[in-house]
């Protein structure tokens, strides 16, 4: 703490300099042999006691980016012993911080936070969220509509030629007009115009699905903000959904705990969103190939994450990371559904 608050002290005197507002001295009730100002309780030292707080509490813009720079620098100096072991031993940095070693890293919900804003950041900062979006579904709805011609035209060749051969052209007529509806809906969506539900099938759908479909016609865009947005705020919900994946691929063991695995599955989930965001970099900086590889790291990672942290042999952990990756499918689907469900209603 002594160099954390000299340097403190350092960067405060470099950021305002001698001409800062004077130091007012302790607060009244401070300093050894009073009571702490957080909890009451008796000071013999320089901290309490019973709450930790400082007993020198000084009211001063000094003092206020002193205590800003000493927090900024404990937290890099935490991020730094945290990343190296979370990128190549997690499993280490699981257990370590689950057997009790918490000052030495960040907490796994701190990073996961940290993950989260940095991800989200880029992501919007580089434009990828909107225009993986767009593209993606332009992409895919451009080939459906291709596809969709292709056959159209195959099956006008199929009627053109059992008509000069005089036979019953009656179902090649039912498949063309179920392809040209098929492909009027596929260019409405191109066109941004969302299917419109009406009718029987409007009758045969829950009345909250309806109301959804509508809010989506009304304003296609606007859905899709709010599932983004949603995807960001709710960005915890990986975690419950995830821990009761990692219990089964413990049942039997009792002395893994709910919370070893939540530790297992935060910091987990904090390193494949830091994987994006590094991803997103890349894929800015014009290496999309080498962003694409990224992909073949989360299997890799589970496997020594899960071999560190449950101290478990070779086969052992490569057998519980195929099951992982399987339930991670799984708790992503379950997740998008969700954000999908909490960003149409919104």
């Amino acid at each position: 703490m002594g160099e954390i608050d000299s340097v403190g002290g350092l960067v405060t005197g470099m950021l305002v300099g001698q001409a800062v507002e004077p130091d007012i001295g302790l607060i009244e009730g401070g300093g050894p042999g009073g009571a702490c100002l957080n909890c009451g309780a008796p000071l013999d030292g320089p901290y309490c006691r019973q709450c930790g707080q400082k007993s020198r509490i000084h009211r001063s813009i000094r003092a206020y980016f002193g205590d800003l720079a000493a927090n900024l620098f404990n937290f890099e100096g935490k991020f730094w012993r945290t990343l190296p072991m979370l990128v190549w031993k997690p499993g280490e940095l699981t257990r370590r911080y689950v057997e009790g070693q918490r000052a030495s890293f960040i907490s796994p919900i701190a990073l996961y936070l940290f993950s989260v804003f940095a991800m989200f950041a880029v992501l919007n900062f580089n434009g990828m969220l909107e225009s993986d979006i767009n593209g993606s579904v332009n992409t895919n709805i451009g080939k459906a509509i291709s596809t969709e011609e292709k056959k159209i035209a195959t099956l006008e060749d199929d009627r053109a030629r059992r008509l000069e051969q005089e036979k019953d052209v009656a179902n090649v007529e039912r498949q063309l007009a179920a392809e040209r509806e098929d492909l009027a809906q596929l260019k409405k969506i191109k066109a941004g115009q969302i299917i419109k539900v009406d009718g029987k099938d409007r009758e045969e759908m829950p009345p909250w699905i309806a109301d959804l479909v509508d809010k989506a016609q009304r304003d296609p865009d606007k859905l899709v903000f709010n599932i983004q947005d949603a995807a960001s705020k709710y960005s915890w919900l990986l975690i419950p959904i995830s821990v009761p994946f990692m219990w089964l691929l413990f049942p039997l063991r009792r002395r893994h705990h709910l919370y070893d695995h939540a530790v297992f599955v935060t910091y987990s989930l904090s390193f494949m969103m830091l994987l994006v965001f590094f991803g997103s970099l890349l894929f800015w900086a014009g290496l999309p190939a080498l962003a694409g590889m990224l992909f073949l790291v989360p299997p890799f990672h589970m496997y020594r994450q899960l071999k560190g942290a449950y101290q478990l042999g070779r086969w052992s952990a490569l057998l519980r990371t195929t099951a992982l990756v399987l339930f991670a499918f799984v708790a992503v689907t379950f997740f998008a559904v969700a954000i999908v469900g909490l960003g149409a209603i919104s």
